[in-house]
């Protein structure tokens, strides 16, 4: 069993990036962006415990900014458990991360983000 600890240094600027775009976005009132980005993030960084269970918790501070119980209530178990399944390898490739999909769902890669993950890899 591979334990995934720590996220690869080349990995980090472009999950840092995302994570930019989402303050960027959120400057701007665009929350469609900003969402988008907040998944983007997740797909990067779900394999590494600390950067998974950060974009849960951005994500649960997102449903909180938009007042959706349903953000918030579906972040709280992914916030709790996400970081632990990364250690140990076991998550659904590619799950953007939000309330509004399966948390067990295994999802397609954007092809741009393919691409990062494979450089990386």
């Amino acid at each position: 069993m591979k334990f995934y600890i720590k996220m690869p240094n080349k990995l980090i600027p472009f999950y840092q990036k995302e994570l930019e775009m989402v303050k960027d976005n959120l400057k701007q009132d665009n929350l469609q962006n900003a969402w988008l980005h907040l998944e983007r993030a997740h797909i990067i960084g779900q394999k590494y415990p600390y950067e998974h269970s950060f974009v849960h918790w951005k994500m649960l501070q997102f449903g909180i900014k938009i007042k959706s119980t349903k953000e918030v209530v579906g972040q709280i178990p992914r916030l709790l458990v996400g970081g632990v399944k990364s250690f140990v390898g076991h998550i659904p490739v590619g799950n953007t991360g939000g309330a509004n999909v399966p948390p067990l769902r295994t999802m397609e890669i954007p092809k741009d983000i393919q691409e990062i993950l494979k450089l990386n890899a």
